[in-house]
């Protein structure tokens, strides 16, 4: 399973990447593993407020439908269109262009709960090897 060390990774299988003021989620590849095959997403527009801990869209794949859950709050600046054409791509690239939405982050303190990439593979037990 591939955990990126640059990010930072939610309970709820959500990974953020901050880049200054503006945070980049997207599901881990252990979500997508194991959602399967995933054929639908639903993603805020552009202006869409968010609230940590509270759900931002919804994945569906074809074992189950899953809320995501933003981990940051702020303001929905971009949604990846190409997903909502294509959802496949989150399964092939969960990290680059499988991500799901940008967002101005409003409090950057819910950043500090989130798990670093050994927490994140310790909580899942997955091992390097």
């Amino acid at each position: 399973m591939n955990v990126p060390e640059n990010l930072k990774y939610a309970l709820t299988d959500e990974w953020v990447r901050v880049e200054g003021d503006t945070a980049t989620l997207g599901i881990t590849d252990y979500a997508q593993h194991e959602l399967g095959e995933i054929v639908y997403v639903e993603l805020p527009e552009a202006g869409a407020k968010l609230r940590a801990g509270e759900p931002f869209g919804v994945v569906e794949s074809v074992k189950a439908v899953s809320e995501l859950v933003s981990p940051v709050s702020g303001e929905v600046i971009e949604a990846n269109a190409p997903i909502a054409e294509d959802p496949a791509i989150i399964n092939d690239s969960p990290y680059e262009s499988g991500w799901m939405i940008r967002v101005r982050v409003k409090d950057a303190a819910g950043l500090e709960s989130l798990l670093d990439a050994a927490a994140y593979k310790e909580y899942r037990g997955v091992s390097d090897h």
